[in-house]
């Protein structure tokens, strides 16, 4: 996890595989300490390791949407399109994984939580006028929610729950959101002229 204007590593973690829950629970910490960052421009961007997604969100993605954290996907096959992100794993490649071998994931992480320091602390970029991540990173006061609240719909809401499938029904009309949507009450629709459908955790 990586803060787009300092090329400060927040987070760098091991984890055994790639599945919503696990990058969740690693996540949940060092995004608490980059939600107080406070970069000197006005835009903040997370880039998350992750493989595209088939479907433009995920459980993890509709959790990072409820927490107000923006994603933005990249185009597949366009790796330059997180430029930032891949170059940081080319690094991280070259000088901690590279042909080695770990005898176990609480191995990798030492070498993990060691190599970090040196990347956020000692490792001048030529990106930041040769100056180190740890330079360039300031902490704010926003605080990070530690529980998402439910949302308010209003009282001339109407609410349709989504189904397993990712599916909803509305004026006996099918629309598919994706399953990622599908354990809150979260979309709304309003009367007017032909039928406009609003999900709560994509507004602005």
């Amino acid at each position: 996890m990586v803060d787009d204007h300092s090329r400060y590593a927040v987070g760098l973690r091991a984890c055994g595989d790639e599945r919503a829950g696990t990058v969740q629970a690693a996540a949940d910490g060092d995004l608490s300490a980059l939600w107080s960052a406070r970069p000197h421009a006005d835009r903040q961007w997370l880039a998350v390791g992750l493989r595209t997604p088939v479907h433009r969100h995920t459980w993890l993605t509709v959790w990072l949407l409820e927490l107000g954290v923006a994603v933005s996907h990249g185009r597949p096959y366009h790796p330059q399109t997180q430029g930032k992100d891949e170059r940081f794993h080319r690094t991280l490649k070259a000088e901690v994984i590279g042909r080695r071998a770990f005898a176990d994931l609480a191995e990798c992480q030492r070498r993990f939580d060691a190599w970090r320091v040196v990347y956020n602390t000692q490792r001048p970029h030529e990106a930041l006028d040769l100056a180190t991540p740890a330079a360039r990173y300031r902490p704010s006061g926003r605080g990070f929610p530690e529980k998402i609240a439910p949302f308010d719909y209003g009282p001339a809401a109407i609410v349709r729950r989504v189904d397993g499938g990712g599916w909803l029904s509305f004026r006996n009309r099918p629309v598919k959101l994706g399953r990622a949507f599908s354990l809150p009450p979260c979309c709304t629709a309003s009367d007017r002229p032909g039928w406009l459908l609003r999900c709560a955790v994509l507004r602005p």
